[in-house]
């Protein structure tokens, strides 16, 4: 499952590496090399693996490339290849589901903010990067016209690439036209928090009935494979329409929305 280390690779960006996955593997057999050959130097490491000796000499005096530091961090936070089964699945399944709803993805940084809403707190949202390992600041919170956001204070940029491997777009999400596919790996129990969780964010609250009224401004191959989501784990019923998608009010009692 999603997040692998070829898939985190992948959302750096390289000028020597169409594909930067290659340079991770390069970069490992110059280690391993090093390590079976201590007394080789860059010329004969190069010679060797075929690669030219100015890079070399920098993976042999402790120059780690940018994905090989991702990849590591996210090994030691656990983010890489979780069992679908496992809680680490569902924790990220969750917080992806803040993002995608309520939240953004920084296209420079690749950093995760997402925003509190009427039905989600912002220790709801606190909670949901701490269950991933990561602590938060609160961001904008006295800044006129600027919406709050909750954002990690470390490895931020890392867990937003993992974020990033798994299906969530960077910058605007109004072109992203699938939903994510992790979606469908994982158990129906957590495909049904990440189905509460989008409707809690984006669902319109009305005074005067319990219908919610759920609007995302993307394509409607989003919206239809929202709605496919939704039934999949709810038997009242849900319809779609231009607007959007309507969870009828028995169906948001089913689902957990108040």
């Amino acid at each position: 499952m999603e997040p692998t280390a070829p898939s985190l690779s992948r959302t750096y960006s390289d000028r020597v590496y169409p594909d930067p996955w290659e340079k991770v593997l390069d970069y490992r057999r110059v280690r391993e090399y090093a390590a079976e050959h201590p007394n080789a130097g860059r010329v004969r490491v190069g010679r060797a693996l075929d690669l030219p000796s100015a890079r070399v000499r920098g993976w042999l005096k402790d120059a780690v490339p940018d994905p090989v530091r991702g990849i590591n961090a996210a090994i030691d936070r656990g983010w890489l290849d979780p069992d679908p089964e496992s809680e680490t699945a569902a924790e990220l399944v969750d917080l992806l589901a803040h993002v995608l709803a309520g939240g953004s993805i920084a296209a420079k940084t690749y950093t995760p903010a997402v925003t509190p809403g009427k039905r989600v707190s912002a220790a709801e949202v606190r909670k949901a990067f701490e269950r991933v390992g990561v602590e938060t600041r609160t961001r904008n919170a006295d800044t006129p016209n600027r919406a709050t956001e909750i954002v990690p204070t470390c490895d931020g940029t890392v867990l937003g690439r993992c974020l990033v491997a798994m299906g969530a777009p960077t910058g605007v999400k109004t072109s992203l036209d699938h939903l994510p596919a992790v979606v469908w790996d994982v158990p129906q129990q957590v495909r049904r928090s990440f189905a509460r969780i989008y409707v809690r964010h984006r669902g319109l609250k009305y005074a005067d009935k319990s219908t919610t009224q759920v609007q995302v401004e993307r394509p409607s191959s989003f919206i239809a494979e929202l709605r496919e989501v939704l039934n999949d784990v709810l038997d009242e019923r849900v319809t779609t329409a231009d607007t959007g998608i309507t969870i009828s009010a028995a169906a948001a009692r089913e689902l957990g929305v108040e």
